[in-house]
């Protein structure tokens, strides 16, 4: 039980880590937390007019998410850690992204690191999402559109590939996740207001 839990520890830390706030520290950009969509995520970042900070922080998140579930994938046969162990992981990251213990719990809404968590659960399916996000998202110039859309295919997309198992009911709480941290955006969307990519 104990190399579980610090596995899953590990990977809610791992997930705490805002690679917006790093990067616009880094290239001494505002705080992404004040202005545009208030939104710690790549899409807030680019308001800057910075495409490179952009990009970084959309791998970074990206990444953040892989990393934590190979590597539980990795540790939890090694140290015979129990099968719950990675589709918890894949969890907890996602939550720290949301949730992060270094920004007093101000996160992002989840779609990069989503998109890592997936390309390690089952790489074909993120391919699949990334290029269903970005066909949505070159159409319509709206991120926020094209995040939901891959969203309502995510847990389909799990279940179909990996059978009705932990890692596919936890798509399913991801995607319910990542519809209630796009509520503004839906009411925006609904409403015709909702911004551009870029603007």
């Amino acid at each position: 039980m104990l190399p579980a839990l610090a596995i899953v520890a590990g990977a809610y830390l791992i997930g705490s880590i805002s690679f917006a706030v790093v990067v616009s520290r880094a290239f001494r950009l505002p705080d992404p937390h004040d202005y545009g969509s208030r939104n710690p995520g790549a899409t807030n970042v680019l308001r800057t007019g910075n495409r490179t900070a952009a990009l970084l922080t959309l791998l970074g998140d990206g990444i953040k998410g892989y990393v934590a579930v190979v590597g539980a994938q990795v540790l939890a046969p090694l140290l015979d850690a129990p099968d719950w162990t990675v589709p918890a992981a894949a969890l907890a990251v996602f939550l720290g992204h949301l949730y992060p213990l270094f920004h007093r719990f101000a996160g992002g809404k989840g779609v990069s690191t989503a998109a890592g968590v997936v390309f390690a659960l089952h790489w074909p399916l993120g391919l699949a999402l990334t290029l269903v996000w970005a066909v949505m998202a070159l159409g319509f110039k709206i991120s926020s559109l094209a995040a939901l859309t891959t969203s309502v295919l995510l847990p389909i997309g799990m279940f179909y590939a990996s059978g009705a198992g932990a890692i596919a009911y936890v798509s399913v709480v991801i995607a319910l996740l990542l519809f209630w941290r796009h509520r503004a955006n839906i009411r925006q969307l609904l409403a015709g207001e909702e911004r551009t990519i870029g603007r």
